[in-house]
């Protein structure tokens, strides 16, 4: 068992862009989540320069929460989720870093799953894959799903991996390794190009856990399309057969 006199931390960046209806849902999540081995929680918002009640409702979750601390940081213009992500790196201070998406999509229950191969000592990074094991599921677009396979697919050609769901939201890393690469994409292109630069990395040790999915439809709030998907292939690549 970790040496309690000096946890772990693991800092949760949470890309936020018009969640308002849900911000204060998923910080409740998160803020219940015991973490095996005494590790701690470093929790960064970066709030992507929302239109809607985000700052407001996460303003009145702070002040209402005082135990429970946030770091909030904010962009004065729309950047993109990965704009948003590289500004949670940045300030992150966690030995592991995981990405957590503001909707209720993804179960932060599933940490512990997350990290099992972390702090067993066998994994640098750890992705939750949607499309292994037995965990719920929500049935929602064909086409979606056949996208997201086709871009695994593409991406493993590039990245020599045999991952199943590259494209999902929780990645976990080792904080230092992740610092350590150049990256550039500032909206969705984030997953194809940190999977092919990690990928990259020698002996780099890649873990997949399967985890649960409650997507949502577009009128519930879900904001990727096709257009993403298109810049996501160009993405493989240009970080993959290009190697930039």
């Amino acid at each position: 068992m970790e040496n309690q006199s000096n946890p772990k931390k693991l800092s949760i960046i949470i890309p936020a862009y018009n969640e308002g209806r849900t911000i204060h849902l998923i910080l409740n999540k998160i803020k219940d989540v015991v973490l095996p081995e005494a590790v701690l929680k470093e929790i960064i918002v970066v709030n992507d320069c929302s239109t809607d009640e985000t700052e407001a409702t996460l303003l009145a979750y702070q002040f209402n929460n005082p135990e429970f601390v946030i770091h909030y940081y904010k962009h004065d213009i729309n950047k993109g989720k990965g704009a948003a992500i590289h500004t949670g790196i940045s300030k992150a201070t966690g030995d592991f870093i995981l990405i957590q998406d503001a909707d209720l999509e993804y179960d932060p229950e599933e940490y512990t799953v997350l990290l099992k191969p972390m702090l067993g000592g066998h994994a640098d990074v750890v992705y939750g894959s949607r499309f292994m094991g037995g965990k719920p599921h929500r049935i929602l677009f064909f086409w979606h799903t056949i996208g997201n396979r086709f871009l695994t697919f593409l991406s493993n050609m590039f990245s020599n991996l045999n991952l199943t769901d590259m494209e999902t939201c929780y990645k976990l890393f080792d904080a230092a390794l992740l610092k350590s690469l150049s990256l550039h994409e500032n909206r969705f292109g984030f997953e194809p190009e940190v999977t092919q630069k990690i990928a990259r990395i020698p002996k780099i040790r890649i873990y997949e856990v399967g985890i649960s999915y409650y997507g949502r439809t577009y009128e519930e709030g879900k904001k990727i399309n096709w257009k993403d998907g298109f810049w996501a292939i160009w993405c493989i690549f240009k970080y993959g057969l290009l190697r930039l």
